[in-house]
């Protein structure tokens, strides 16, 4: 018998300390977004900070936000994701290591 397990419920377990005054990622022009024809970060965000707005355009949610810099991958033609790691004390702190 195999135990399933969701991605939400490892997530959950992780400690995330929100810089109010200078969040570590920002989308440059979200019109570039709405242009976009594929939109990845709405897809391959593993925390799924990235989403589909109802006018087309892409809502960032950077609580929670792994660190993982998939988005600046996935953007990278575009170029219009501002990433810097967080401040020292703020961001993401893995429970497990």
């Amino acid at each position: 018998m195999s135990i399933v397990v969701k991605i939400e419920e490892k997530l959950y377990q992780n400690r995330y300390i929100v810089d109010e005054s200078r969040p570590h990622i920002q989308i440059r022009n979200e019109a570039v977004c709405k242009s976009c024809e594929s939109q990845a970060c709405t897809i391959c965000c593993p925390a799924a900070c990235y989403s589909k707005n109802e006018t087309g355009s892409v809502t960032l949610a950077t609580d929670g936000c792994l660190e993982c810099g998939t988005c600046r991958v996935v953007c990278q033609d575009k170029e219009n994701i501002q990433w810097d790691y967080p401040r020292g004390g703020y961001g993401i702190s893995y429970k497990f290591g």
